[in-house]
C-alpha cells in the first residue's frame, strides 16, 4: 500500500570512533553557508558594499545569534526540564531542543551588532539576511525529517509515513517536509524573485514581508503538526505554541511592511539617480 511509507533513514552521517556528523550539524553548516552566498550575490546586485571581512562578521554574529536564541527560546517557550535546578542544562544543545522563533529573535538581535561593525543600515542587512534565511530553514526541516521529530499528525493520505519509536507505527503527516517546501523553497523564490527589481525595494519590504510569511505558513502548519508533548494545546484544546508565537511575527511584519512602503528608504550603496527614481 501507498500508505506504507517508513522512514528509516539514520541521523548520523558517519562516525569515526568518539567523532560522530550528524544531518542535523550539516544541515546547520549548509544553511550558514548559502545564506552567506545569498547576502554576497544581492549585496553586489544592490551595489552594498560587503567585502569578505563584512560578510565573515555578519556571518560570525549571525550564528552566534541563532544558536544561543535557539537554545534560550527552547529552554522559555517549550522546555519543561527544572533548569533552575540544573542550569548547565540550558547550554546542552547536545540534549536537544532549539526553537526557530528564538532563533530569530537571536539573528534579529544579533544583526544589529553586525550593523554597528559594517556601517550598514540594519534594515538593509536585516533585508539580505531574511533572503538568505529559507534556505537555512529548508535543510533545517530536512534535517528535522531525517531525526523522525516533529513529525505530523495521522493522516490516512496515500503519503502518510510511519516515523516509529514515539511516533508510534500509524501513518503520520510529514509536516517537515510540508514546511520545508512552503517556509523554504516557496519563501526563497518569492524573496530572491523580488531582490532581483532594480532599484532595490524599499528598506525593511523583504524583513517585512519574511516575518508574515513565515508566521502565515507556520500558523496553518501547525494544525497538521502534533503539538509538542510538554505542552500539548493551549486555549481551549486548539491553538499550539507555534501558532501562538506566529501571530506576533505577522503584526509586527505587517508593521515593518507598511513601514517600508511609507518611508520607502532605498537600500545603501545605489547612486543618488537610482535613489531618486
Amino acid at each position: 500500500m501507498l500508505n506504507d511509507i517508513y522512514q528509516t533513514l539514520d541521523p548520523v552521517l558517519f562516525s569515526l570512533g568518539p567523532f560522530t556528523v550528524r544531518w542535523y550539524g550539516i544541515a546547520y553548516v549548509l544553511g550558514f553557508v548559502c545564506a552567506a552566498l545569498v547576502i554576497w550575490r544581492v549585496a553586489r546586485r544592490w551595489r552594498v558594499r560587503v567585502d569578505a571581512d563584512s560578510l565573515l562578521t555578519i556571518m560570525f554574529c549571525v550564528i552566534i545569534g541563532v544558536i544561543v536564541g535557539g537554545r534560550l527560546g527552547y529552554v522559555l517557550f517549550y522546555g519543561d526540564y527544572d533548569y533552575l535546578a540544573n542550569p548547565l542544562e540550558i547550554i546542552a544543545v547536545n540534549h536537544g531542543g532549539m526553537s526557530f522563533h528564538g532563533g530569530l529573535i537571536g539573528a534579529l538581535l544579533a544583526g544589529i551588532v553586525a550593523a554597528k561593525l559594517t556601517h550598514i543600515p540594519y534594515l538593509t542587512l536585516a533585508d539580505l539576511g531574511c533572503i538568505g534565511a529559507p534556505l537555512g530553514i529548508l535543510f533545517g526541516r530536512c534535517a528535522n525529517f531525517i531525526n523522525g521529530e516533529l513529525w505530523g499528525a495521522p493522516t490516512d493520505l496515500p503519503w502518510g509515513v510511519v516515523f516509529g519509536g514515539s511516533a508510534g507505527m500509524m501513518p503520520r503527516h510529514p509536516s517537515q517536509l510540508y514546511e520545508a517546501f512552503l517556509e523554504g523553497i516557496v519563501m526563497f523564490a518569492v524573496l530572491y524573485l523580488l531582490s532581483r527589481r532594480m532599484p532595490p525595494r524599499p528598506r525593511g519590504t523583504f524583513l517585512g514581508l519574511f516575518l508574515i510569511m513565515y508566521g502565515c505558513f507556520r500558523f496553518l502548519m501547525e494544525f497538521v503538526r502534533e503539538p509538542d508533548v510538554q505542552l500539548g494545546y493551549l486555549w481551549g484544546g486548539w491553538l499550539t505554541m507555534g501558532q501562538l508565537l506566529s501571530v506576533p511575527l505577522v503584526l509586527v511584519g505587517v508593521g515593518v511592511f507598511v513601514y517600508a512602503l511609507v518611508v520607502k528608504k532605498p537600500q545603501k550603496g545605489l547612486p543618488e539617480m537610482q535613489q531618486s527614481e
